[in-house]
């Protein structure tokens, strides 16, 4: 299954919602693992962003479907990257 990586800026609304309930970024997992997707690991971050998630999700347009559903909340923006394997880069690599 393809892996992402997901990295989080939380705005001024969701960190007010986080620091009274941090419980919530709990649920929030929970509903995206619902969209079809899995939480491989998730990290919070001290610099330019909040949050850094591992995610699975079966291919582009599930995760896109993903990004679209956290970012229409306001709370948040997010910034997806495709992660590649070390293996299948290295054999892509040595293929071309």
């Amino acid at each position: 299954m393809p892996t992402y990586l997901m990295l989080s800026t939380v705005g001024p609304d969701g960190m007010a919602t986080l620091r009274e309930n941090p419980q919530r970024l709990k649920e929030v997992n929970a509903e995206v693992e619902a969209m079809g997707v899995r939480i491989v690991s998730q990290w919070a971050l001290l610099g330019p962003y909040d949050f850094a998630t591992v995610l699975e999700a079966g291919d582009e347009t599930v995760m896109t479907r993903v990004a679209v559903a956290l970012g229409a909340r306001g709370t948040l923006k997010t910034k997806t990257l495709t992660a590649i394997p070390i293996d299948e880069f290295v054999d892509a690599v040595r293929r071309s």
